[in-house]
């Protein structure tokens, strides 16, 4: 806050993040937020990384809020930023999914995004790392790190592209076996995937956990069996309803720690982003460790 009490606010701009949904974004501010009791800035990222150091250094600068622009990955990088500070995380959805918006019901118009902003409901949620990322929405390894590979280089964005890489790899990928120890428990599994979910989003409304929490200080664990492709049109739409946890092809455990084992080095994503993994992945949460502004 300064010091004629006003709340300071970054925001984040990634220039690149889902179809251009952040152009205007400064005339938009101007007119949306309230300069009554905000004084702010605007600042563009330029490449991976930047998000979390400008978040890092308003947090040491005593800003009130950063707020991410953009979609998952942007706001991943704010999120890393801020864990553990006083300094609130913001969120106005300019991504392909927006997971995280998604499941805190913030709105996906820009102009109700700054309303929410304005209104400073604060409150703490949590927050987990795997291996050495933070992630606040969802992390996996398996089929759907795949696809995030493959839908981070293939050029465009948007739901529909993301549906064509699915579809188009469903059918060659092949199940890998996994040994998890679960807050101490060993178990084996053979799964198309294993996720590690703080909210129910998957993005664009799809969710294969819908009670997830984001702050009752568990990760859900999500292990996905393949599902034979004949019926995958009958159960694909069960993602979308808030159902799909109600079938027989996914088994979901509450955890505070998991180390995961693998037989090669593959790729994990972390909150959509895609990153080395290695032969054993840990993944632990951070309980109530990052303030949010929320509807």
């Amino acid at each position: 806050m300064t010091e004629s009490g006003l709340k300071k606010v970054v925001f984040v701009v990634n220039p690149i993040s889902g179809k251009g949904k952040q152009g205007g974004i400064e005339t938009l501010i101007d007119r949306h937020l309230d300069k009554r009791f905000f004084e702010y800035q605007v600042r563009y990222t330029t490449g991976p990384g930047d998000a979390t150091g400008i978040a890092r250094q308003a947090a040491a600068d005593g800003y009130d809020v950063v707020v991410a622009v953009g979609g998952d990955g942007t706001v991943n990088e704010v999120t890393t930023g801020l864990v553990g500070s006083d300094t609130a995380l913001g969120i106005i959805p300019a991504g392909s999914g927006n997971g995280l918006s998604r499941h805190l019901k913030i709105p996906l118009n820009g102009a109700r995004a700054i309303e929410v902003i304005n209104r400073m409901n604060v409150v703490k949620i949590d927050t987990a790392t795997i291996d050495e990322h933070v992630f606040v929405n969802l992390a996996g390894i398996g089929f759907d790190a795949t696809i995030a590979k493959k839908f981070g280089d293939a050029g465009t964005r948007g739901f529909t592209t993301y549906f064509k890489v699915t579809t188009r790899s469903y059918f060659r990928y092949k199940p890998k076996k996994y040994i998890l120890t679960i807050d101490g428990k060993r178990i084996e599994r053979r799964a198309l995937m294993v996720s590690f979910a703080n909210s129910s989003q998957f993005g664009n409304n799809a969710s294969i956990d819908p009670g997830a929490s984001v702050s009752d200080g568990y990760i859900d664990v999500c292990i996905l069996r393949k599902i034979p492709f004949f019926k995958v049109p009958f159960l694909a739409p069960l993602l979308f309803l808030k159902k799909f946890d109600r079938t027989r092809y996914v088994e979901i455990i509450r955890a505070r720690e998991v180390v995961l084992k693998q037989k090669r080095k593959r790729v994990m994503h972390v909150d959509g982003d895609t990153h080395k993994a290695g032969k054993e992945v840990i993944m632990k949460i951070l309980p109530l460790s990052l303030n949010v502004v929320v509807p």
